[in-house]
C-alpha cells in the first residue's frame, strides 16, 4: 500500500518523504501541493472550502484514498481545514507534524511525527466514558 500527501505548508523535499515514509512504514505514491494563501480580511470559511476543492479529489477519492495531510502552520486555516475534511472524509484525517532544526543555519524544518488525529478522538471518547465501537467494512 502506498500513501498520498496532500500539502497545505512549505514545499516537502526528498529527507522529508524519506523520514514520513520511515514513520508510516510505507511508501509515498505522490504529493498533491496546495498553495495556501488566504485573505484574513475576508471570511475564511469560503476560502477553505475553496482551498481543499483545489486538491481536485472526487467525494470517492477523499473517503477511500490512504491520504496524508501536512496542514497548514497559520492555527485559524488549520483548524477550520481539519473540520473540513472530517466532513468529507468521514472521519480525522492522519497528519504532519513538522518542527525547526534546532540549531540550523539557514532555519530548516524536519518531520517531528505523524499524527492519528482519529484515534486521538477515540481514545478522548474513551476518557469521557463512550464506548467507541470499529467500523465494519461493507457499512
Amino acid at each position: 500500500m502506498s500513501t498520498i500527501i496532500i500539502n497545505f505548508a512549505h514545499p516537502l523535499t526528498d529527507e522529508h518523504i524519506q523520514q514520513i515514509e520511515g514513520l508510516i512504514g510505507q511508501k509515498v505514491e505522490k504529493t498533491i501541493d496546495v498553495p495556501t494563501q488566504f485573505d484574513l480580511q475576508q471570511p475564511m470559511a469560503p476560502q477553505v472550502v475553496e482551498l481543499v476543492d483545489a486538491c481536485g479529489l472526487t467525494p470517492t477519492e477523499w473517503q477511500s484514498l490512504p491520504l496524508l495531510v501536512n496542514p497548514p502552520a497559520l492555527s485559524s486555516i488549520a483548524i477550520m481545514l481539519i473540520a473540513e475534511l472530517h466532513g468529507r472524509m468521514g472521519h480525522f484525517p492522519t497528519c504532519i507534524r513538522m518542527r525547526p532544526v534546532p540549531g540550523a543555519m539557514p532555519p530548516r524544518y524536519e518531520v517531528a511525527e505523524v499524527l492519528d488525529l482519529q484515534s486521538l478522538r477515540e481514545e478522548a471518547r474513551r476518557r469521557r466514558g463512550i464506548t467507541v465501537t470499529p467500523k465494519t467494512s461493507g457499512a
